[in-house]
């Protein structure tokens, strides 16, 4: 029965797919001036020559065929630009122009029927959303209010770590974990005034039905799906992805807003305010506007993006740091100058900590969380360099080709923090890992401190070395993210000027 359901929907797909080619490639005819192109194969396009990791790939194409290019993922046009002139084109002359972002299944289910502020169309939802994030969320005033947080989640964070080295020896630690639960952590703590990862937890059944629906999302989020290329592929959902999608979503909100209804319930009796009680006073103002699905929606990607990227940001800099020797301790040299031994690191000594910051940067450069920013699209046609650009052409930019591109970095592989004290990083778009533009990323702020704290208060308050006389493996996997391909694990201990200090 399964072989005959089968092959009836390959009868039925094969057609349609052919139909759908066939309409393509009449309104391809009306562009005589598109980017270069490897040969593709009808229907197909490109799509055979993709490998993972993808930036990779697309980085090999552009090598051969220029830093602006144009390939065909199935029907779906796709512009990738990989040179700082061409990002400041599309960025400034035709910001608005790439201000929307492709739909997808995943878009539409994960992400509130594209309600939230990362998958919304340009208009004025995304201009309401934008405003929300930038003056209740990430606005100076806002970060120094919620500093208080950060610090103390970072301290109970390190008071941990400093009672599993025991009797002050050495000890193993998983630092990919220890980083996604830190920050993890300090979302949830400014959220909602709760953990969900460690100890500290209230709940431990509510921290893991938690734990899996994130997991579950991130899984989702970074799978390939064919329905995405080829939209036609939904009416039969081949592989169950549609489904996953509406299970995940639906158990998700689920969780959301019985945890915005219980803060609801304790709002008006605590006094530390959190994000969701700030909603819940807009809810109330602007009721038609601040719905459930959007304060759902804004918690969630606060979450999603506030998570996996700066964890792997801070693990990436921490390999960096432990092959690499030499720049840890002049790191711990510069808090040591600019931090009074009695207390912790916090926010406001990042500011004096310039080695620290240039370190960030640089694995920033060479390990950027996302190497392929957020994909945008063509709201109408358009020109970038000399090429024309269809409407509905999916921009990706490689930002990870343009960190190690020869003909802008010195010695562009190499760990080299000092560039910076010479060389503005966000300088003629050549380092670009929150994005650029309208939709660049509003949370960059946020992202570099909490990567500072957390880098800031390990080196401080421990001495580091590697497991063993090897190198840290330095791989990369791939998805979204760009997370190391070996999580990261390292040997402490805590040192004595901070052993007793951190513990108050």
């Amino acid at each position: 029965m399964e072989e005959t359901n089968w092959y009836t929907r390959a009868l039925i797909i094969f057609p349609l797919l052919l139909l759908f080619f066939k309409l393509f490639a009449s309104k391809q005819e009306r562009y005589k001036n598109l980017p270069p192109s490897p040969p593709g194969l009808p229907i197909l396009g490109h799509l055979h020559l993709l490998k993972d990791p993808l930036h990779q790939t697309l980085q090999a194409f552009s090598d051969n065929y220029g830093p602006i290019i144009f390939l065909r993922f199935g029907p779906r046009k796709v512009l990738v630009v990989t040179s700082p002139s061409a990002v400041e084109e599309c960025f400034t002359k035709n910001d608005i122009v790439f201000a929307n972002r492709p739909r997808s299944p995943a878009g539409k289910h994960l992400s509130y029927d594209y309600t939230t502020i990362a998958a919304a169309s340009y208009g004025d939802l995304w201009r309401n959303l934008r405003r929300i994030t930038t003056l209740e969320i990430f606005s100076n005033s806002r970060l120094e209010r919620t500093s208080g947080i950060r610090g103390e989640e970072v301290k109970f964070w390190v008071n941990q770590l400093m009672k599993n080295c025991g009797d002050g020896g050495y000890s193993k630690v998983n630092l990919k974990n220890k980083f996604f639960g830190l920050s993890f952590n300090v979302i949830t703590m400014m959220i909602m005034g709760k953990r969900f990862y460690g100890e500290g937890v209230e709940d431990v059944e509510e921290a893991k039905l938690f734990q899996n629906l994130m997991r579950e999302h991130f899984e989702l989020a970074n799978t390939s799906n064919p329905a995405d290329i080829f939209p036609v592929l939904r009416w039969v959902d081949f592989f169950g992805m549609e489904k996953k999608f509406v299970a995940n979503a639906e158990n998700m909100d689920k969780f959301l807003q019985d945890l915005v209804d219980k803060r609801r319930r304790i709002s008006a009796s605590t006094k530390t305010k959190t994000l969701i009680d700030n909603l819940l006073s807009l809810q109330e103002t602007e009721p038609e506007f601040y719905t459930n699905n959007i304060i759902n929606g804004i918690i969630m990607i606060l979450l999603i993006a506030g998570t996996e990227t700066s964890s792997a940001t801070m693990e990436w800099a921490m390999s960096l740091l432990l092959n690499h020797p030499d720049a840890m301790t002049k790191v711990q040299a510069e808090i040591n100058a600019h931090v009074e031994q009695d207390r912790l690191i916090n926010e406001q000594d990042l500011p004096k900590l310039n080695y620290l910051s240039n370190v960030i940067n640089e694995a920033l450069r060479l390990y950027s969380p996302v190497p392929l920013l957020l994909p945008h699209e063509a709201s109408k046609d358009c020109t970038v360099g000399k090429y024309d650009v269809p409407r509905g052409t999916m921009l990706m930019v490689n930002a990870l080709a343009i960190h190690r591109d020869p003909k802008l970095w010195e010695n562009p592989t190499m760990f080299m923090p000092e560039r910076f004290e010479v060389d503005s990083a966000e300088d003629g778009y050549r380092l670009i890992p929150f994005g650029s533009g309208r939709r660049g990323c509003p949370g960059a702020n946020l992202a570099k401190k909490m990567v500072g704290l957390a880098l800031g208060a390990l080196i401080q308050s421990f001495e580091w070395k590697r497991v063993d006389e090897n190198e840290v493996n330095m791989a990369e996997s791939s998805g979204l993210t760009m997370p190391k391909l070996k999580p990261l694990e390292a040997i402490c201990k805590p040192r004595p000027s901070m052993s007793t200090q951190c513990l108050i």
